[in-house]
């Protein structure tokens, strides 16, 4: 069964590394990316993110926080924070660019 689950990872693997290509090579990455930034600059995640940043290096002194540290604590924490219509919008952009892209 371990065979299995290794080659439908190499697969799945395989799979996102193509679409990401084709994401790159028409421009649509960009694109998506663009909308995304726009997204989450007007429903305020940005705004959230940037005080809970502040209240990170508040807490523990600007002096014991590093860059990687800070990104490693915020991570999970922005993307809990992204609206699900923003993840269901760039979902359906995706799914719309596949459905007319030869893999």
């Amino acid at each position: 069964m371990t065979d299995l689950r290794s080659e439908r990872r190499l697969r799945d693997a395989q799979i996102r590394s193509q679409i990401n290509q084709k994401l790159v090579e028409s421009g649509e990455k960009e694109r998506l990316m663009e909308m995304l930034r726009m997204k989450l600059m007007e429903c305020g995640w940005r705004d959230q993110l940037k005080a809970y940043c502040k209240d990170i290096v508040r807490q523990k002194g600007l002096d014991h926080v590093s860059v990687d540290d800070l990104v490693a604590e915020i991570t999970p924490k922005g993307r809990a924070l992204v609206p699900d219509e923003v993840k269901r919008d760039l979902l359906q952009k995706i799914k719309e660019f596949l459905a007319t892209t030869q893999l």
